[in-house]
């Protein structure tokens, strides 16, 4: 049996052994946790309005996906994927074709580990089926940590700001913001822009868009603006990849982010929430495209890990018995409301937004201006009070909130009630 530690040990353990840039900035270390709530090695309690970042939609240690998981330990635990595969790997590429808003009628997946992962498999899916090598993203992006996925992420610090040059033919536009002065048709003409200074259309592989933007600050593609995209894609036969990573699986009131727009993807990329805490990703995609490269060309050692392909099974099924989609209306209209509250009543409080529950406001200063200290003194003094609460954004000062969908009503005020009292300290 392993030992017990205290918060105050594993501090001191962490600052010898632990890479500075891997490490968090917190001095707790989780020891349990269920649903939307935590509790540290010392036993303080934590409302967990983060998610892992957006990993857990069901929140921690669903008992259906626990169940799962250990029932598929009992049987295989890893073999690798490209040397034998297993039946999780096959059935969940089944349902992810079936479910995915990609453009069909046949459809194909692919299993990794991470976001950037998928990612970079997508990207190179669209190069063998284009021919061409070009990518365009966005202001504001989050693609992932690998190089590659880095040059395609469009914020410098923390992400990119030690590591030297990044891949090439990699090219940025505007996202649409009218929050922030870019309306959706400066977005459009910034893309056109592109095309004539940096890279022409003809070698442009693949755009790739997150319709909710994660770590850029929940900004949001409109239905309208997707659909123009869609358009210009296959105007020029670019290839649109569409990035739900952050987005997919319930958080929006949609399985996906994209349905909300009506299109259709020629590949979507999914991790996080697909196996709510255990590591897995995925590429979904036209079947013509998505076979483009040849055997062997795409996988990894512990890709589709029969573990994970069984988690995200499970999730699947407690996604549609559960009602989690209008569960996770149910709750954005919540946070609107209350964000809508907090709005009127505390000037630093501004430019709310949701799309189901992927849900957050901004920190302003007096002159309307981002105030990304605010923002990181609201989640310090929420922690102070035991709230697990983020910040992010590409000017810093938007406050997110991730917390499992399916955390209790009065949890959630709870959690609500902490943001509040700390939005009243800030103000005296």
């Amino acid at each position: 049996m392993s030992r017990s530690f205290t918060n105050a040990e594993l501090n001191e353990l962490k600052n010898r052994f632990v890479a500075r840039g891997a490490a968090t900035p917190t001095e707790q270390f989780v020891a349990r946790a269920e649903n939307a709530e935590m509790w540290d090695e010392d036993g303080r309690r934590w409302i967990d309005f983060a998610g892992g970042i957006g990993v857990l939609n069901l929140g921690h240690r669903h008992p259906r996906i626990v169940e799962a998981v250990q029932a598929q330990l009992g049987r295989v635990m890893h073999t690798c994927s490209a040397v034998i595969s297993y039946a999780p790997y096959i059935q969940l590429c089944q349902r992810l074709c079936e479910v995915a808003p990609v453009k069909g009628p046949e459809r194909k997946a692919m299993l990794v580990n991470t976001g950037a992962e998928a990612l970079e498999n997508a990207v190179k899916i669209a190069r063998a089926a284009t021919g061409r090598s070009g990518v365009i993203t966005f202001d504001g992006a989050f693609h992932g940590r690998t190089m590659l996925t880095l040059a395609m992420t469009g914020k410098v610090l923390p992400y990119k700001n030690d590591f030297g040059p990044m891949p090439g033919d990699v090219y940025r536009a505007p996202y649409p913001n009218p929050l922030h002065g870019i309306s959706e048709e400066a977005a459009l003409e910034g893309l056109e822009k592109v095309f004539k200074t940096d890279i022409p259309a003809h070698r442009v592989a693949a755009i790739v868009i997150e319709p909710v933007q994660g770590e850029g600050g929940f900004y949001i593609a409109s239905p309208a603006y997707l659909k123009a995209l869609r358009e210009l894609c296959d105007r020029h036969g670019i290839l649109l990849i569409v990035d739900e990573v952050q987005s997919g699986f319930a958080r929006t009131g949609k399985l996906f982010a994209l349905e909300h727009s009506g299109i259709e993807a020629d590949m979507l990329t999914t991790a996080k929430s697909l196996a709510n805490g255990m590591p897995l990703s995925a590429v979904v995609g036209t079947a013509e495209v998505m076979d483009a490269s040849g055997p062997g060309s795409l996988g990894g050692t512990y890709s589709g890990n029969p573990l994970s392909c069984a988690a995200a099974l499970a999730v699947l099924d407690v996604i549609e018995e559960e009602n989690i989609l209008a569960r996770s209306e149910q709750m954005g209209r919540l946070l609107a409301e209350r964000f809508a509250v907090w709005e009127e009543r505390f000037a630093a409080v501004g430019n709310a937004r949701n799309l189901g529950a992927m849900a957050a406001f901004e920190l302003l200063d007096a002159d309307g201006r981002p105030d990304p200290a605010k923002a990181q003194a609201l989640c310090a003094k929420a922690r102070e009070q035991g709230l697990i609460l983020l910040s992010c954004g590409f000017y810093g000062n938007t406050v997110r909130i991730l917390v499992p969908i399916t955390a209790a009503s009065e949890l959630v005020e709870e959690g609500l009630g902490i943001i509040e009292r700390s939005l009243d300290a800030l103000s005296a």
